[in-house]
C-alpha cells in the first residue's frame, strides 16, 4: 500500500513540475533551447516590424562655407573697333578662335596711309633743308652784327627765320609720326590674349571712325576668369572684412555638376553695400587653362573661412518637420525608435550640419521615416550616410554580419 501511494505522489509531483514549467515559459519565446528575458522578448522585432535604413551620424572636422549663385565674367573684355577709315581687305582669324596678344585680326586698306607717310616724309626733308639754310644765315648775321656790318632789323629777321625753320622741322616730324601711327592702325591686332568672337564685318566693307565706328568683333581673356556674386552682410563681416592680404578660399561648381570642381580665391570686394538688397558684390578668380569656362555661364560658389571645428553631419533627407521643429528618428541599441528634436546648421558639401540634438556614434533613420513612429521596434538595414565620401551600399555579407532580419534574408 505504501509503495502504491509513493508512486502516486511521484506522478503528481512530476505532473505539477511539467505544468509549472509550461506555465513559466508560456509567455516567453525559446531561442536555441533557452528562454528570452522579458526585455529581450519586447525588444526583438516582431515578424511585421517595419524595415528601415539606418546610418551612423558622421563626425568630422570642417570649415564653414556659405553657398551663392553668380556668373562667370572675363577679366578683360575688349570691343574691337577701327581707328582709321577705309576698306577691310583681310580678316585674319576664324570665328571663336583663341588668339595671342599682338596677333592680326583685320587689315584696312593701307595704301592711302602709306601715301600720307611718304608725303610727310618729304615735308620733313623740306623743313630740315630750310632749317639748315636759316641756321647758317643766322650764324652769318651774328658775325656781321659784331662788326656793325648789318642792320639790327636784318639781324632780327635772320634770327626769326632760323627759329621758324626749327619749328617747321618739329611740325613735320609730328606730322610724319601721326601718319605712321595711322598706317599702323590699318592692321588691327589683338590687344590681349583670349578668345575672339565672330567677325561682324568682312572683306570689302567700308568702315569709318568716331561715334559711328562699327563693332568689328569682341575679344575676351580666357585664363584666369572671374566669378561674380553677391554675398550678404553677415558673410562679409565673417569672412571678407578682415586683412586684405589674407586669401579667402572659394570653390566653384557649374550647372551640370553636383559638387565643386574648381578652387580659387577672392580677388576683390566692392567698396559699398547695396542697401536695397543688403548684399555686396564679390569677385573670385579661378584658373581656366583648359578654356572650358566661358563668360556668362551660371556658377555656384561657396565662400569659406574661419577656424576648422568639429561637427556632426547627417543626410538632409533624414530630417523631418514637426510644425516649427526639426527632428530625426534615433535608433537605440535595442532597435527602438526615439524622437529627437535637433537644430540645423549649414550644408557642408551634401550633408547637413547638426548643431544640437545628436551625439557622435548615434544611429538615425535615413530611409523609411514615414513607416515608423516613436517607440516602434524596427528591423534595421545598416547603410552609410548619403553624401559620405565613403558611402556605399552594404553587401549581403555585411548585412548578414549585422544580425538583422533583413541581413538574414539577404544571406
Amino acid at each position: 500500500m505504501s509503495s502504491t501511494r509513493k508512486r502516486i505522489s511521484i506522478a503528481i509531483a512530476a505532473t505539477l513540475v511539467v505544468a509549472g514549467i509550461g506555465t513559466g515559459v508560456a509567455h516567453h519565446e525559446i531561442v536555441h533551447g533557452f528562454p528570452l528575458s522579458a526585455a529581450q522578448a519586447a525588444a526583438k522585432p516582431t515578424p511585421n516590424a517595419p524595415e528601415v535604413d539606418v546610418a551612423t551620424v558622421i563626425s568630422a572636422t570642417i570649415t564653414d562655407y556659405q553657398d551663392y549663385s553668380g556668373r562667370l565674367a572675363a577679366i578683360d573684355h575688349v570691343d574691337i573697333r577701327p581707328l582709321v577709315s577705309g576698306t577691310i581687305v583681310a580678316v585674319h582669324f576664324k570665328d571663336g578662335a583663341l588668339v595671342k596678344k599682338g596677333d592680326p585680326l583685320f587689315t584696312i586698306d593701307p595704301r592711302p596711309y602709306q601715301a600720307e607717310v611718304d608725303r610727310t616724309e618729304a615735308q620733313l626733308a623740306s623743313a630740315q633743308a630750310r632749317n639748315g639754310y636759316a641756321a647758317s644765315d643766322a650764324a652769318r648775321a651774328d658775325r656781321l652784327l659784331a662788326d656793325n656790318a648789318i642792320a639790327k632789323r636784318d639781324y632780327d629777321q635772320a634770327q626769326n627765320a632760323a627759329h621758324e625753320a626749327a619749328a617747321g622741322v618739329k611740325a613735320a616730324q609730328a606730322a610724319l609720326e601721326a601718319a605712321r601711327i595711322n598706317l599702323g592702325y590699318t592692321t588691327i591686332t589683338a590687344p590681349v590674349s583670349g578668345r575672339v568672337s565672330r567677325a561682324e564685318l568682312t572683306v570689302g566693307n567700308i568702315v569709318s571712325i568716331g561715334s559711328s565706328a562699327p563693332l568689328l568683333t569682341t575679344l575676351v581673356s580666357v585664363s584666369p576668369i572671374y566669378a561674380e556674386f553677391d554675398v550678404d552682410e553677415q558673410t562679409y563681416l565673417k569672412y571678407l572684412s578682415h586683412d586684405s592680404d589674407a586669401s579667402v578660399p572659394v570653390d566653384l561648381g557649374l550647372a551640370n555638376e553636383s559638387g565643386f570642381s574648381r578652387k580659387g580665391v577672392v580677388d576683390s570686394v566692392d567698396n559699398r553695400l547695396d542697401t536695397s538688397s543688403g548684399t555686396i558684390r564679390v569677385r573670385a578668380r579661378f584658373a581656366n587653362a583648359d578654356a572650358s569656362l566661358v563668360p556668362g555661364m551660371y556658377a555656384r560658389v561657396k565662400v569659406g573661412g574661419g577656424t576648422p571645428h568639429p561637427a556632426l553631419m547627417i543626410d538632409d533627407a533624414a530630417v523631418g518637420t514637426d510644425q516649427d521643429k526639426k527632428y530625426v528618428f534615433v535608433v537605440d541599441k535595442d532597435n527602438r525608435v526615439q524622437y529627437r528634436e535637433v537644430e540645423l546648421g549649414t550644408m557642408h558639401d551634401s550633408l547637413r550640419v547638426i548643431t544640437r540634438g545628436l551625439q557622435p556614434g548615434e544611429r538615425i533613420v535615413v530611409n523609411g521615416l514615414q513607416r515608423v513612429r516613436p517607440d516602434d521596434v524596427v528591423s534595421v538595414n545598416s547603410v552609410s550616410m548619403a553624401g559620405d565620401p565613403d558611402h556605399k551600399t552594404p553587401s549581403s555579407q555585411a548585412r548578414a554580419q549585422s544580425g538583422t532580419p533583413a541581413a538574414k534574408r539577404a544571406s
